[in-house]
């Protein structure tokens, strides 16, 4: 994904930024057309060659992408810095990516959120306190 957002769209690009296998490449590319993450569009017809472009389904994942560059950013860096910078092309300065809440603008920390059930939940979703994950239930083995 990150490769998209960088805007590598052709098989090559991306098999040359993640050094991995053909085979490999080809399967990720399918499920992300398959799960509707991405477009494939020929460009070439012969051979036949396609680009692969994000949909907007693809695009809203733009927020959990910065987030983890973010996190990156934040705890992965080494004394060089950042690998990458980001521009905000509307006043071309450089950003931090940020959460803030819509509704009062403060900025986002897990321990400052609580969740109740929505509209979609399952009668027995029950409310969590942020922090605290529900803990996962484990099936039996088969023998």
């Amino acid at each position: 994904m990150r490769e998209c957002f960088l805007r590598t769209r052709r098989f090559e690009g991306f098999q040359s930024a993640l050094g991995i296998t053909r085979h490999l490449l080809a399967e990720r590319l399918k499920k992300m057309v398959r799960l509707g993450v991405l477009r494939r569009i020929p460009y070439q017809e012969s051979p036949k060659r396609h680009e692969y472009i994000l949909t907007q389904k693809g695009l809203d994942l733009d927020p959990v992408m910065m987030a983890l560059v973010h996190w990156g950013d934040t705890h992965m860096v080494d004394e060089r810095g950042r690998p990458l910078l980001h521009e905000h092309r509307n006043c071309g300065k450089m950003f931090d990516p940020v959460m803030k809440c819509s509704e009062c603008g403060e900025p986002l920390l897990a321990k400052h959120v609580q969740t109740h059930p929505g509209p979609g939940a399952r009668p027995t979703a029950a409310k969590l306190p942020a922090g605290k994950p529900a803990k996962p239930k484990t099936r039996k083995r088969a023998a």
